[in-house]
């Protein structure tokens, strides 16, 4: 089991959607939450939130985390002001929705630094300390879409492929060199209602339904309380790999069949939001303390 209560729990993404979900759920398990984010008015008032809610305790960070020196940079900030990381959820995403003629070359570009990149940047400035207390838990939030190509997304579910090939390399690699007490967690949903997929259309919803945040924020702390390895939501999911045996042919029919290629066909997503846009952000911290 992994110990909430007391830990310092550190969220990327944490501000707005499934992040902000998950530091809230956090908190109120008793950890002392961190969180990263681009929007700095957004940090604010999860910060403020997290306070309001039953006194737990926040600590807010304007992070570009597709930039390696800034991440490296408030690391050092956070483990002066805060204290050393224990559970480490690296949720910061984004997507273009585009066909790949269609997408420019400096939003692809974007895709990997936040959703592959910066899972080591990010990991690397925390893993040292876990390693040293052999204690610690990293989650990475992928995506089914790492465990399948999908039509319109070249670029996310390249870069989510990446993040699942880095989360089982450093799971198997912590294991190899005894660092048993750091613990993995990969998550692979289906798409999640937070408005980042805004437009996603499903052609079972009773199979394949478009997830609920909430839900899956609460499944994501149970798991990592319980130390589970991967979660595959929904449960249809879990087929996915075994599909892989298949001809490409058949699976790309089976594919169709339940409508995933043509699920981006009505995709808005967050048009002309920061984090879409890849604006510079203000780096600053803003902290909570209730109780």
């Amino acid at each position: 089991m992994t110990e909430i209560p007391g830990k310092v729990a550190l969220v990327t993404g944490g501000a707005g959607g499934l992040g902000r979900l998950m530091a809230v759920k956090l908190a109120r398990r008793g950890a002392r939450v961190v969180i990263y984010d681009l929007d700095e008015g957004a940090v604010e008032r999860a910060v403020g939130e997290i306070g309001a809610r039953g006194g737990g305790e926040a600590h807010g960070y304007v992070c570009d985390v597709s930039d390696r020196e800034a991440v490296y940079e408030t690391a050092e900030r956070v483990r002066g002001e805060v204290g050393d990381v224990d559970i480490l959820v690296n949720n910061a995403g984004v997507v273009t929705g585009r066909r790949l003629l269609e997408a420019p070359d400096e939003q692809i570009e974007r895709v990997f630094r936040v959703n592959a990149l910066a899972l080591y940047w990010v990991t690397k400035s925390f893993l040292p300390r876990m390693i040293e207390r052999d204690s610690g838990h990293i989650v990475t939030i992928a995506s089914a879409a790492g465990l399948v190509g999908v039509s319109k997304q070249t670029d996310y579910s390249a870069s989510k492929h990446a993040a699942i090939g880095f989360m089982e390399s450093l799971r198997v690699e912590l294991k190899r060199y005894g660092h048993r007490g750091v613990r993995t967690t990969i998550v692979n949903p289906y798409y999640i209602d937070t408005g980042m997929f805004r437009g996603v259309r499903t052609r079972f919803p009773r199979v394949l339904p478009i997830l609920d945040p909430d839900r899956v924020a609460g499944k994501v702390v149970r798991m990592i309380e319980r130390n589970r390895q991967e979660i595959k939501m929904p449960l249809i999911v879990t087929t996915v790999p075994a599909l892989h045996v298949l001809p490409a042919d058949v699976l790309d029919w089976i594919m169709d069949f339940f409508g995933v290629n043509h699920s981006m066909d009505e995709f808005v997503g967050r048009r002309g939001s920061e984090e879409e846009e890849g604006a510079a952000p203000r780096r600053g911290a803003l902290s909570s303390r209730r109780g």
